[in-house]
């Protein structure tokens, strides 16, 4: 491909938009990059200074990184940095590292600490995004006169009849949607990801291609500020006391056992419940609910973990129209209720507080404190918003929340 065609492609002179769907060439639009130090930031960062885009790097410091400075999978502290200004000054941009650690510690680790003690299932990553990176390092991108803030994420964004929309990625082993679910539509307009129609083993050839320092390194975890790897560590610093011991309490009301308190359980858990079979034929007992007001946790077969009606809050709507506008009797949708599982059937109604979802099939192990993620159902990749989940729901449990273990103990299907 000639200079000329390379440029057409970069720059279209009929529309006045350049590769980015900005107005101006490249080398007139300053690109501010978010950069973690690991090879997705920074092939995006490399890619938009190769094309020609004026490009600025940011790295956040998120929190106290003496504890990760050499662990392998960590991000946005100590080692990250370091890679991360490596990057910068091989590929020829300014780069600045804004420490973030107070905000990151109130928007996203004692949000993390207080859903725990709570009996939900936080998402520190979507915390993160939707309260760190797109809102305060948004604002600091504006501030420096860019035109976008670009990021590593594997999400593809494109326009539409009121403006840009979010759909899934070219690589749907990478799809990180799920945790993008709270983008608002206008930051979804000042937002741009380029890596959105590259599979993973792509960029890493276009690093090693580069010659980037960050071509092998690995992917970042996902909790980044756990640096053993045991968030009930974390919950323990932050909520000192906050966590009690309790019952272990069989759906039917019977008394197996003790706990130290029920930041050590997840919905779904089996192994760690320290409750012996009373005899051979004994079914496997799983989390099926957490009850922090009297301090419980509930065990129940297998069947008890599957979830068919969601109750959702803190609603973010990025499809056609507005949310106040679907029918009542609702639409039907896909859904993701759990980051590394497929898009679901399902049907989406809203309500007085946010909206309800009946999963048609089922899913088992969703808890409170997790996300539901709409799609598309003609295709399943345009992501149309998402919803936390406040309550999660078997066809075997009652309407009324007070008699919840009487559901369970009525059910016929087990």
């Amino acid at each position: 491909m000639s200079r000329g065609d390379v440029m057409s492609v970069l720059f279209d002179e009929k529309t006045g938009l350049n590769s980015l769907d900005l107005p101006g060439r490249p080398e007139e639009t300053r690109v501010v990059v978010a950069m973690s130090g690991g090879v997705d930031s920074s092939v995006t960062a490399a890619l938009l200074k190769e094309q020609g885009y004026d490009v600025v790097g940011i790295t956040m410091q998120l929190y106290d990184h003496g504890t990760a400075v050499s662990r392998k999978g960590a991000c946005c502290a100590g080692q990250d940095i370091h890679d991360a200004r490596r990057v910068a000054e091989q590929i020829g941009i300014p780069h600045y590292v804004l420490d973030y650690e107070e905000r990151f510690r109130r928007a996203v680790m004692e949000d993390f600490a207080d859903s725990y003690v709570a009996g939900e299932t936080p998402i520190p990553c979507v915390r993160c995004n939707e309260r760190v990176k797109f809102r305060d390092l948004l604002d600091t991108a504006r501030d420096l006169g860019a035109a976008t803030l670009a990021t590593g994420h594997y999400i593809a964004s494109r326009p539409g009849g009121a403006g840009r929309e979010m759909h899934r990625p070219a690589d749907t082993d990478r799809d990180q949607s799920y945790f993008l679910f709270t983008t608002t539509r206008e930051q979804l307009d000042f937002l741009r990801f380029p890596l959105g129609d590259l599979t993973k083993p792509e960029a890493r050839a276009m690093a090693e291609r580069m010659g980037l320092a960050v071509a092998a390194k690995p992917d970042s975890q996902d909790i980044c500020f756990v640096p053993s790897g045991r968030y009930t560590t974390i919950v323990d610093k932050l909520r000192p006391g906050a966590s009690e011991p309790g019952d272990i309490v069989h759906f039917d009301g019977r008394v197996l056992g003790r706990h130290e308190g029920i930041v050590h359980f997840t919905i779904g858990q089996r192994r760690g419940l320290g409750l012996g079979a009373s005899d051979p034929a004994s079914e496997p007992l799983f989390v099926v609910k957490l009850d922090p007001a009297r301090r419980q946790v509930i065990v129940g077969p297998r069947a008890a973990l599957e979830t068919h009606w969601l109750t959702l809050r803190d609603l973010n709507w990025l499809g056609d129209g507005a949310l106040e506008a679907l029918p009542e009797v609702g639409i039907e949708i896909l859904v993701k209720v759990r980051s590394t599982r497929p898009p679901v059937a399902a049907r989406l109604r809203r309500t007085a507080t946010g909206a309800s979802v009946e999963l048609l099939q089922g899913e088992e192990g969703v808890a409170p404190g997790q996300a539901c993620v709409f799609y598309d159902p003609a295709g399943g990749t345009r992501v149309l918003g998402g919803g936390w989940i406040a309550r999660a729901e078997s066809r075997w449990q009652t309407s009324a929340p007070e008699r919840e273990l009487e559901g369970f103990a009525a059910g016929t299907a087990f």
